[in-house]
């Protein structure tokens, strides 16, 4: 019977089925962070329970951690330092490997498991934290779990789980200069709606979406969640294969064409039925904003912000931001800028940026901060040169972390500022009580940062196009 890759993935993981609509799923590799994982272990000891598969579990610190460029990392707030030392505590008495605080490998856990190679397509890949979707750049079927589940998948190496419905997203063409995957997903998002995906498995499929990068894949992987989806996927094509060839050092000699054979085989049968299908054009898309505080408020820089729609969240998203119906975003003054998240912190995100920016200067009044989503990609901007320009263009250039994508370490905004900003979310107080949040790509956020201003980028000169 003609599959999707979605079935294709989780009914070769199935370990059990429990009835009529639940199964039990086995997971390939489990990554935790410092804030969804305590209580889970907390639970296995009350139960006087052990992990089952220590080595298929990976963990990481990074929301909670500071990134302003000290040689030797403190975290400096209570809570969060003792977050860290029961995560490290855990790690060590169950024989999990960890990233720790200072470790050179340390960074956001989305951006270091793909560039460590641990994910490869057909994995399931779960963690506590919903943009786990990312992994499906890879044809790895990611998705997050609450605590709860953590610690039944840390006892089991399984999940309770009740499959998705399938929906198939498809771009034709080409996105034009100047618009980036970002743009592509806040398109998506604002045409489908913020529940427009709940309860499915969304396959991004057409010409549009083989044409994007492994990281730009990613990026749009990882939003999707933000429209509801409960997983994203991408069929592993030879981008993919070379990405995960290139990072996954155990993948050797015969091994290599034995997975090259498997994963050519993770697509969904062109007879697959979907439950639902969108289609779009990749040369509808321009750069994307958000007004609002929910990503699908969102609309292209030429636009307008829409009329009432006489909801009351509608209204009060206005009230929230401070902006009213029909205004356009372009020309908005901002206070600051952030890139980062395991949204847009990889290398190819910053390179962009560098291309932007080099030989500018961050407009006066304005904090800018780049924060690399890992100590690799650090390193790599560094030996690249692009934290040389970074720095000399006036932004701070960071250590790795979660940072201000959302407001559980030091770098938060103060209220009433506004903030120009590459992550996933815009909801009240995400990035610190009373901030104001506008997503955007991270060429939209350079712009920004260079005119103090909502910025089309298309518009910064043809030198720098």
């Amino acid at each position: 019977m003609a599959s999707t890759l979605y079935r294709k993935l989780f009914e070769s993981h199935i370990a059990a089925r429990l009835d009529d609509e639940y199964v039990l799923l086995y997971t390939d590799l489990h990554i935790m962070n410092e804030y969804t994982s305590p209580q889970a272990f907390a639970g296995l000891r009350e139960q006087g329970r052990t992990v089952a598969r220590p080595e298929q579990q990976m963990a990481v610190v990074d929301h909670i951690i500071p990134t302003h460029p000290s040689a030797i990392r403190v975290i400096q707030d209570g809570p969060s330092a003792l977050q860290a030392r029961n995560l490290a505590r855990n790690c060590r008495e169950y024989g999990i490997a960890l990233f720790d605080t200072n470790d050179a490998l340390q960074g956001i856990e989305h951006v270091v498991a793909p560039e460590l190679g641990m994910i490869r397509p057909g994995m399931v890949v779960l963690c506590g934290d919903s943009h786990t979707t990312t992994y499906g750049a890879l044809g790895a079927l990611g998705f997050g779990i609450g605590t709860s589940e953590v610690e039944h998948v840390l006892a089991t190496q399984t999940l309770v789980y009740k499959p998705a419905r399938d929906m198939r997203i498809d771009v034709s063409g080409e996105l034009a200069p100047g618009v980036s995957a970002k743009d592509l997903i806040m398109y998506i998002i604002s045409r489908i709606g913020a529940q427009g995906a709940r309860g499915f498995a969304v396959e991004f499929t057409g010409s549009a979406i083989s044409a994007l990068s492994i990281e730009a894949r990613m990026t749009l992987c990882n939003m999707a969640v933000e429209a509801g989806a409960r997983t994203a996927l991408i069929a592993p094509d030879g981008k993919a294969r070379d990405y995960v060839f290139e990072r996954a050092s155990d993948l050797q000699g015969s091994l290599r064409s034995q997975a090259a054979s498997v994963w050519a085989l993770l697509r969904s049968d062109a007879d697959a039925v979907f439950d639902e299908t969108h289609f779009f054009h990749a040369a509808d898309v321009a750069p994307f904003v958000t007004w609002g505080t929910s990503p699908d408020q969102a609309i292209a820089i030429d636009s307008r912000i829409p009329a009432a729609d006489g909801s009351a969240g509608h209204a009060r998203a206005l009230e929230y931001t401070r902006l009213r119906a029909g205004m356009p975003l372009e020309g908005l003054a901002v206070d600051r800028v952030f890139i980062g998240s395991c949204t847009n912190a990889r290398i190819e995100d910053l390179r962009e940026v560098a291309r932007i920016v080099e030989g500018r200067k961050v407009a006066p009044g304005v904090r800018a901060m780049v924060v690399p989503g890992s100590g690799t990609v650090r390193r790599q901007a560094e030996e690249e040169g692009i934290a040389g320009i970074l720095a000399a263009s006036g932004f701070e250039w960071r250590k790795p972390g979660c940072s201000m994508c959302l407001a559980m370490n030091d770098d938060v905004l103060a209220p009433g500022e506004r903030c120009a900003s590459t992550t996933n979310r815009n909801f009240e107080g995400r990035q610190g009580r009373g901030g104001i949040t506008h997503l955007m790509s991270p060429a939209m956020a350079a712009a920004a940062a260079l005119t103090g201003r909502i910025t089309d980028v298309r518009k910064l000169g043809a030198a720098h196009a």
